[in-house]
């Protein structure tokens, strides 16, 4: 692959519903500008760009990839994005790389839930966009139904579309496309170019009209020819859509069959033509030294670079995927990471084609490349000059609510894994793990079932360490609501010095401390060297559990009376008695268990609003209000954890993927009698049956 220097690049995502068809675009991308001897089949799983086992599996993207195109002397970095919804981090990445989005829409479909998403991304990022109405060879193709549904999805987010292409038939007559700004027809994949259908004169002469008239709102100099001459030439067209279409006033609206390849030289040519080079693309910002600066697309700049994907590969290692804002990078060089202050050798640097990797020895400003085996760089780090720091912020990422605790297949798995949790969360910046403290399990986060699914399985494949998962434990506590006393005779007595103790206390609530030990005794019944077993034994249950198997706190004992036996009283004897009158007195003081209260804040479409608050009323919601916000409700809800664990997938499917949540700890509160009793009842069956083994 030859050098391109800044404004013959393109950098382009590629976002959808899944099943839209971006796959077989690339694909048809590769194959019409001669890159592949033949294209390839997801379900063979020989596209380019799905080259993971697990992809080959599922037969979808699970990761994006990068594809670069090489058509008139210039490169499109084509990033084939995934669209299924556990994947959106993926989609997250691939858009904050790229200066222009391709929403594809199946002509069949429709706008779905994905094209929502994939647009409100992509409106984040702020970047200019083409829809292309995919898969028109499909039996219900129609071109019409599906421009209206996006003029309509277009119009309501406060941009114009326009149509750039005209449909040479539908469904199985689907045999081209006529590309309006020249006034030509692409047959087949656009190779070959001929005059426009007759019967589509007219249309397109209207069509042509409107996109003339488009251009002309770009430059004032363009309307005043306009008017004076009623005409542009395809140049002044061209560069006045450049400016509407930069801008984002109007989305222009393209049609193909990636499968069958039709249309994909005319789209890669209007990608050329109206989507910006890095020079005209959106200005990028780092924090310097001495505040933010601005990001300059030139070779001579110092050195900038996002670090926005890692991946682990059985063979190569690590393979760390950036792109170059600012400066250029040279194969063999120093660059400093200035996110983790080290040092490191870009020693092979490729450029990405799915799996292949292409040698190169520069990467000039606004490309993509790739380096392998750095040490320590993973995903959202910053490369720049160390006498220049510049740090380059990720982008925002959803927050992952599907919550699975893990455990090791087996003894050796346990070993590695914190390491193999930690590199998979450096991965994939959607992922996040934590040992919680009070249920003492690994816990991991991810977008939904498939995302940590995906996860397990690449343990496994690639770092050869087996997980299993179940449920996680919800963090409750134990708590009281009244003082109580208990006392206990600890007495045992075997051949040689027996065990005694004996243990007289009170117990009542402490609101504002966790913990608080002392004693009320007088005389000589018990010594107060015997305080500090005791405090361990209370200590100990209150970690444990006294009734429930879950943490105690905001508790305050008083030791007031005991008895010792001057031959067999041991500390030992003391901790044990201790525990036991603890356990008694417990049972007195109105035990509780307190559960995670948690605030929830769900957005879904107005029609689903009543759906979702009843729902939420079933788990144990308080709904606390509503906001709106573009055409979408915001309900506040406080709800308990023990609800909400799989609430993902509930959403999903009461809003049909359109509805989405965020959810934060806001305060213990206590389990109501008839959620706490099977609970506590569970507690007490294990314990037995432990007793028994």
């Amino acid at each position: 692959m030859k050098e391109y220097t800044t404004e013959f690049l393109r950098n382009v995502a590629l976002v959808s519903h899944g099943g839209a068809g971006k796959t077989m675009l690339a694909e048809a991308f590769l194959h019409a500008t001669k890159a592949t001897t033949r294209q390839g089949k997801i379900d063979d799983g020989t596209t380019v760009s799905d080259y993971d086992d697990e992809e080959h599996r599922r037969k979808i993207s699970i990761y994006s990839s990068v594809i670069p195109i090489e058509h008139k002397d210039y490169k499109i970095n084509i990033i084939d994005a995934p669209g299924y919804t556990d994947f959106v981090g993926e989609s997250i990445s691939a858009l904050s790389v790229a200066d222009g989005a391709i929403v594809l829409v199946d002509a069949v479909s429709g706008i779905e839930v994905g094209t929502e998403l994939a647009w409100r991304y992509a409106d984040e990022f702020n970047l200019p966009r083409f829809v292309v109405i995919n898969k028109m060879d499909r039996d219900n193709a129609n071109f019409e139904e599906a421009y209206a549904a996006i003029e309509a999805f277009v119009k309501a987010r406060g941009k114009r579309a326009i149509k750039v292409h005209l449909p040479i038939g539908e469904k199985t007559d689907f045999k081209g496309v006529v590309d309006i700004i020249g006034m030509k027809s692409y047959m087949g994949d656009g190779n070959t170019v001929a005059e426009i259908p007759a019967e589509l004169m007219e249309e397109a002469e209207k069509a042509h009209f409107a996109l003339v008239e488009a251009a002309a709102e770009g430059e004032d100099e363009l309307m005043e020819k306009y008017l004076e001459n009623g005409s542009l030439t395809d140049a002044e067209m061209v560069r006045g859509l450049e400016d509407v279409v930069y801008a984002g006033e109007f989305v222009p609206v393209f049609c193909a069959a990636g499968g069958h390849e039709i249309g994909a030289i005319a789209l890669l040519n209007d990608i050329i033509d109206l989507l910006p080079s890095p020079l005209q693309a959106i200005k990028r910002v780092a924090q310097g030294a001495s505040g933010e600066e601005e990001l300059n697309p030139s070779d001579a700049a110092p050195l900038a670079a996002y670090v926005w994907k890692t991946t682990a590969d059985p063979f190569v290692g690590k393979v760390t995927y950036f792109r170059v804002y600012s400066g250029s990078m040279q194969a063999d060089a120093h660059v400093w990471n200035q996110t983790k202050s080290a040092d490191e050798r870009a020693s092979g640097m490729h450029f990405q084609r799915g799996k292949e990797s292409i040698a190169t020895k520069v990467i000039h400003a606004g490309d993509i490349g790739s380096v392998s085996k750095l040490n320590v760089t993973s995903t959202g780090d910053t490369f720049c000059e160390k006498n220049h720091p510049l740090t380059i912020a990720p982008p925002k990422f959803p927050a992952a609510l599907y919550r699975v605790a893990i455990t090791p297949k087996t003894q050796a798995d346990a070993a590695k894994i914190t390491p193999t949790l930690t590199r998979l969360c450096e991965e994939d910046m959607t992922l996040s793990w934590e040992n919680d403290h009070i249920t003492h399990e690994t816990v991991l986060q991810g977008m939904g079932d498939q995302h940590v699914d995906v996860a397990l399985r690449r343990a496994q494949s690639k770092f050869q360490v087996g997980l299993d998962w179940h449920e996680p434990k919800i963090p409750y506590r134990e708590g009281i609501t009244r003082k109580a006393a208990g006392q206990y005779r600890h007495k045992k007595q075997s051949g040689g010095s027996g065990q005694f103790g004996e243990v007289h206390l009170r117990i009542e609530p402490l609101p504002d401390a966790d913990f608080e030990f002392t004693d009320e005794l007088v005389g000589m019944n018990l010594s107060k060297s015997y305080l500090p077993p005791i405090e361990k034994g209370i200590k100990a249950t209150m970690e444990r559990g006294a009734f429930a198997g879950y943490p105690m706190n905001n508790v305050k004992v008083i030791v007031y009376d005991g008895k010792e036996h001057e031959v067999d009283s041991k500390p030992l004897a003391f901790e044990i008695a201790g525990r036991e009158a603890f356990k008694l007195a417990v049972q007195d003081a109105g035990p509780v268990l307190f559960e995670p209260i948690m605030n929830v804040r769900v957005t879904v479409p107005d029609a689903n609003m009543g759906d979702v608050m009843s729902d939420l009323n079933t788990r144990r919601g308080r709904v606390q209000g509503t906001d709106s916000e573009h055409g979408s409700t915001v309900i506040v809800a406080l709800a308990p954890m023990a609800e909400m664990t799989r609430y993902t997938t509930q959403l999903r499917s009461i809003t049909g993927g359109r509805g989405y949540f965020t959810m934060d700890f806001d305060h213990y509160d206590i389990v109501p009698t008839h959620v706490a009793a099977p609970i506590v009842e569970a507690h007490r069956k294990e314990m037995e049956a432990k007793k028994e083994e």
